[in-house]
């Protein structure tokens, strides 16, 4: 990988599936958890990028991040809990979203075989999900999380599939056939338009409570509106959600890459949602990703949270300078859920391909950082 561009055609470096295995590694080690199970679960994930994703130009438009590389790592923070490392892969990296469906839900079949999942309920939505010719920007993404445990998997999925202006029919009849019935009616109001509901995502196999997700992009929202969305889950969380985009994105409304609501829903709570979280896309309100990790070492003090393994993936992650480019940490999240305390996760790109480079300004209206409080 260049230090802040792109890969030659034909360039040295390492395939994809030895990049982002290297780069999973370095993510357990600096959680300190997940290493031995990462390394047996991940080649059935990456098994079809190795074979399709030389050294190069990307070969698919990926909706996973912005250099359209297809894997996505995250770590997830709980107070006084271990940190949790995660990996999203799209399995099936190609344009031609019919046969990318067709990988992926081979591929999640092949971590069924292995008791990682269950199909049933993945099965129980193809119909709506992965019909024979879908539409959208892809088809079938699916996470593996490492705690300390058994490994947990989750699938995300595209309302869009079925065509323009079906992504609303689709998550009301998912929710549906998985218990929710009324669930959507309350969903229905916080989205714009049917194209704003991004994501349907189902907890598989080995979950204390499995959860279906439902992701909702909000265009030119303020913290405060977001607050109010919050309020679909009952609780005092408002006042956190509206406090951590102020510290994380720095603006009064987010007009370049939106926000996004994720509500959770658990057969316990039936249709009230058991879980929110906000999605603040920070590598667009930041100059470059030292700010960004600034703003998160920030954003994980506030919560009483242990920045360390933060500082450990980055240095694991990539050799460059975090001054020397933007996206590497792409999304800040703070989420509720019934009975718990908030969890704060930060999302890495993998920049296989390409590394942004930082802008010459901090982004518009983003400020500088103020001091951060003493290091630990």
């Amino acid at each position: 990988m260049s230090r802040g561009g792109e890969r030659s055609p034909g360039g040295a470096g390492p395939w994809l599936g030895d990049h982002v295995r290297r780069q999973a590694a370095a993510l357990c080690e600096a959680a300190g958890t997940g290493g031995d199970a990462a390394r047996s679960l991940l080649d059935p994930l990456l098994e079809p990028l190795t074979r399709s994703s030389p050294p190069g130009p990307p070969p698919a438009r990926s909706l996973v991040s912005d250099d359209h590389s297809p894997v996505e790592f995250s770590l997830a923070f709980t107070p006084g809990a271990a940190t949790v490392p995660r990996v999203l892969v799209e399995p099936g990296y190609t344009d031609d979203m019919a046969r990318s469906g067709r990988i992926g839900l081979r591929v999640a079949e092949r971590l069924a075989a292995r008791g990682v999942l269950s199909c049933a309920r993945l099965h129980a939505l193809s119909d709506v999900f992965l019909p024979a010719d879908p539409h959208g920007p892809f088809a079938l993404w699916l996470a593996l999380e490492f705690p300390a445990g058994r490994p947990r998997a989750k699938v995300y999925l595209n309302p869009a599939a079925g065509g323009p202006g079906r992504s609303a029919d689709a998550v009301a009849e998912a929710l549906a056939r998985l218990g929710h019935r009324n669930a959507f009616a309350a969903l229905r109001r916080y989205a714009d338009g049917p194209e704003d509901f991004m994501f349907f995502a189902l907890d598989l196999g080995d979950w204390p409570a499995p959860r279906v997700k439902v992701y909702v992009r909000h265009q030119d929202f303020s913290a405060a509106e977001a607050a109010v969305v919050s309020r679909a889950m009952p609780g005092d969380h408002p006042g956190r959600v509206e406090e951590f985009i102020g510290l994380v994105a720095a603006e009064g409304r987010l007009r370049r890459r939106p926000l996004v609501s994720c509500f959770s829903f658990t057969q316990a709570c039936g249709d009230r949602p058991s879980g929110y979280s906000v999605h603040v896309p920070v590598r667009d309100y930041v100059r470059d990703d030292r700010q960004a990790r600034d703003r998160a070492v920030a954003a994980l003090r506030r919560y009483g949270l242990d920045d360390r393994p933060l500082h450990r993936a980055l240095t694991g992650l990539t050799s460059r300078s975090l001054g020397a480019g933007v996206g590497l940490i792409a999304y800040l999240t703070l989420a509720h859920a019934d009975g718990r305390p908030p969890r704060v996760t930060v999302y890495f790109s993998s920049e296989a391909y390409r590394v942004e480079p930082a802008r010459a300004v901090a982004a518009p209206g983003s400020g500088e950082p103020g001091p951060l409080p003493a290091g630990r």
